[in-house]
């Protein structure tokens, strides 16, 4: 927990002249990988994560805080991952969404409108023997167990 602590203050400090960049999550594996997750309002470019990487690892070495040898890996959340902060969930307004609930129900709709304490997704209802129609689904955070951006290919 320590070495993450001590990543998540090196990419802070990189990335501090650049609001539109984030830091979403440092993970260190057991397999001694250190996967570091940044994003943007708009995305992130390979140079910017090549900078970061550049000056967390040079202050790692130079800190020796990681004793044994390690792999650090800088880029973007992929495609797959879930979202995980509100930043993200802004940056994704009007795109499709796949929501997972307790229980293991789920939700499909594009994604409307994020607050404080949830999301509002409009998703697609059909009743028996009726037309499907829009409807506006708040969800509140604290019944969300993973909410993912679905890709369209159309």
């Amino acid at each position: 927990m320590q070495v993450e602590n001590r990543v998540r203050e090196l990419v802070e400090e990189k990335i501090a002249d650049r609001p539109e960049l984030f830091l979403v999550e440092v993970k260190m594996l057991p397999n001694n990988k250190l996967i570091i997750h940044v994003d943007g309002d708009e995305g992130i470019s390979i140079q910017d994560c090549a900078a970061i990487s550049r000056h967390v690892g040079f202050h790692l070495e130079e800190e020796n805080t990681i004793e044994q040898a390690y792999n650090l890996e800088v880029s973007s959340p992929g495609v797959g991952e879930p979202l995980k902060l509100k930043r993200q969930y802004e940056k994704n307004i009007g795109r499709l969404v796949d929501v997972k609930l307790p229980g293991g129900d789920k939700k499909e709709g594009k994604l409307l409108a994020v607050d404080e304490a949830g999301i509002m997704i409009e998703e697609s209802v059909k009743e028996k023997g009726k037309k499907a129609q829009l409807v506006e689904t708040q969800i509140a955070f604290n019944n969300i167990t993973e909410v993912k951006v679905l890709i369209s290919f159309k």
